[in-house]
Formats: C-alpha cells, structure tokens, sequence
C-alpha cells in the first residue's frame, strides 16, 4: 500500500507529522481504546483502504483542534504564562505584544516538543502511513511518548488528587486514563509556570522598591514611581542578558 502512494504526497505529509500527531491525540481522548475500533471500522466503511483520504481528515480535523491540543497536550501554557509573567514584572504591558509572545511560545513549545514529535513520527506515524498498522494502534503508539512526556511534568501530588476525585482505581501510572492525566498536567504546568514568575519578579520588585524609597526621600511624591523605575528594569534584563536566562531556564524545566 505504502509503495502505491505518490512520491509528492509523501513530501508533502512528511513535513506535518506533527500535525498528524497532535489530530492522532484529539481523537484518542475524544473516543477511549473501544471507541477508537467503533471510529477505525467506520472509516474503512466510508472510504475501504484509501489512507490517503483519512490523512486528508485529519489535515482538516488539526486546523479547528490545533489550540486547545497545543495548550493541552504540550509544555505551551507554561511557556506563555512565564513570558506573560516577565513582560508584567518589567511593567510594560504591550511590549513585546501578544502577537511576539505567542509565536515565541510556539516555536520554543515546538523545540520542547521535538524529541516526542519525532518518536511519535517514527513509530506510529510512518508505520500507518505504509499501511502496517491501523488507526486503533496508531492512536496507542502516538500516545505513548506523550504520556510519557506529561507524567514526568506532573506533580504526583496533583496526579494523585485527581486520581481520587476521578475514583479511577489505577495499579500503576500507566493505567491512569487521559482524561486524569491531562487536567493534573495543566495544573502542575500552571504550578511551573507561576513558580518560575515568582522569581522573575523578586529583581524587579527590588528595583521598584529602592526607586520608589528614593522619591519619598527627595520628596518627590507626585512623579510616579513606575515611570522613573522602568527604564532601570530595562537597563538591568539587558545586561544580564536575561532574554537567554529566562530561555534557558524555561527549556531546562522540562529536562
């Protein structure tokens, strides 16, 4: 089947692997292990061994599930929170707007991520592809490395209570359900996230602190203390190069 699908087809499809990926995910946690048989005979029943189609539907199902599985499945939130975190902490509320910190947050998500993308290319996607795995197992195999990834971000704290509010009665992590594993990873990616802001702002809350004792002493109580203190935050995440620090240590959270 693999050898019958043309060569520019495979060019294409290749560079959205992680497209594939993240829409394989969607559709396991909306469907569960028996669901995802009941989705994988409808499919074959709709359009027989054409994978082609199907990798159509799932190009199409990744541009409407793409943000909330980003955010759900991935290291983003963490990241947008403490670059959210930093711009506030240096008092300038649009700068850099939201539109850089995003796309920072993407591309930064995207080099987290990449280990898992990879594997999950090499070992659930290329083999549905070629047609030696169906849907149900590609689904397992995609899950796998992003399982992984998302129990070793998670607080066994915050696993362990949503594990009792679910009453999943769990032997061992592996048969913890997604739909605990994912809301104990956001939260202990929020918990990361708010940690990490803590110490962004203590520098800053220095500054903010001797500025304005400063004015109160020279009795200059009317100029806003902001205002004089900005450009010394500025002056200070320069040379420090804290662009690289709060980049460094937010890639270095996830190792």
């Amino acid at each position: 089947m693999g050898s019958s699908r043309p060569l520019g087809a495979r060019k294409y499809i290749k560079p959205l692997a992680a497209a594939a990926m993240f829409a394989a995910l969607a559709a396991a946690l909306a469907t569960g292990a028996s669901a995802a048989g009941t989705l994988g005979n409808i499919v074959e029943t709709l359009f027989g061994e054409d994978t082609q189609t199907v990798d159509i539907i799932i190009l199409l199902t990744l541009l409407t599930l793409l943000p909330s599985i980003v955010i759900m499945l991935t290291g983003f939130s963490r990241i947008v929170i403490v670059l959210s975190f930093l711009r506030s902490a240096l008092g300038m509320q649009q700068t850099p707007p939201n539109q850089v910190i995003i796309g920072l947050a993407l591309f930064l998500t995207f080099f987290v991520m990449s280990p898992v993308v990879t594997e999950v290319y090499d070992n659930a996607y290329l083999p549905y592809a070629d047609g030696e795995i169906g849907q149900e197992e590609f689904l397992e195999r995609a899950m796998v490395p992003t399982r992984a990834f998302m129990l070793r971000q998670t607080y066994k704290t915050d696993l362990s209570f949503f594990v009792g509010l679910s009453g999943t009665q769990a032997a061992d992590e592996s048969a913890i359900p997604n739909s605990v594993l994912i809301p104990a990873f956001l939260t202990s990616e929020i918990k990361h996230a708010f940690e990490i802001g803590f110490f962004i702002y203590i520098p800053f809350i220095v500054i903010d602190m001797v500025v304005a004792s400063t004015l109160m002493a020279m009795g200059m109580m009317m100029l806003p203390p902001a205002m004089i203190s900005l450009p010394f935050k500025v002056l200070l995440f320069v040379m420090v190069d804290g662009w690289q620090l709060v980049m460094g240590s937010l890639v270095q959270s996830f190792w």
